[in-house]
């Protein structure tokens, strides 16, 4: 196995953590794992991504460029990056922010309401988290009860409260991502 994930936006909207996530959970999972992180100077409203390659072999480096899984969170991250996805590769875009529909026909582009979702939650900050859940549904690189299970350690010192809106953000990223499924078999 070898993927390449990408995961784009903006400051603030918990890049950098979905993406630690990620790579936690798979070496969790026994996998071969590399995680870099990149953002604007500004923390809040500048530019964030974190790469994440998960990998059944050793990784030789951390570059990467034609990612096989994006998850972008707002539309110049969907402007930057949809052109770099490899060919059969997934592009998960947070449709509350993202506006504009992939015209490749040689990936699999899939739209999630996920700001919409987390604020229903009460907490339009999970809206990451309801990405990720979707991912590992339309791909699962890693278990599903691996996430739930590292999600809850590093949020140990975290609220009550918050630990189950993220719990519940990641269950509705998976039903998302089973609904996705769904239309296109």
């Amino acid at each position: 196995m070898y993927e390449e994930v990408l995961i784009a936006g903006s400051g603030g909207q918990g890049i950098i953590f979905a993406g630690r996530l990620l790579a936690k959970t798979a070496m969790e999972a026994g996998w071969h794992v590399a995680c870099a992180v990149s953002y604007g100077p500004e923390m809040r409203d500048g530019t964030a991504n974190s790469t994440v390659i998960i990998s059944s072999d050793p990784i030789g480096s951390l570059v990467v460029v034609r990612p096989t899984i994006a998850i972008v969170m707002n539309e110049p991250s969907l402007v930057k990056f949809e052109p770099k996805v490899a060919p059969g590769g997934l592009l998960i875009a947070n449709q509350s922010l993202v506006t504009t529909i992939s015209r490749r026909t040689d990936i699999k582009a899939c739209y999630v309401p996920a700001t919409r979702l987390a604020k229903e939650l009460g907490k339009s900050a999970v809206a990451n988290v309801i990405l990720l859940g979707t991912l590992l549904t339309l791909r699962p690189v890693v278990a599903a009860n691996t996430i739930s299970q590292v999600l809850s350690q590093v949020l140990h010192s975290a609220t009550e409260e918050l630990r189950h809106i993220n719990q519940q953000a990641l269950e509705l990223g998976r039903s998302q991502g089973a609904k996705i499924a769904q239309e296109v078999s």
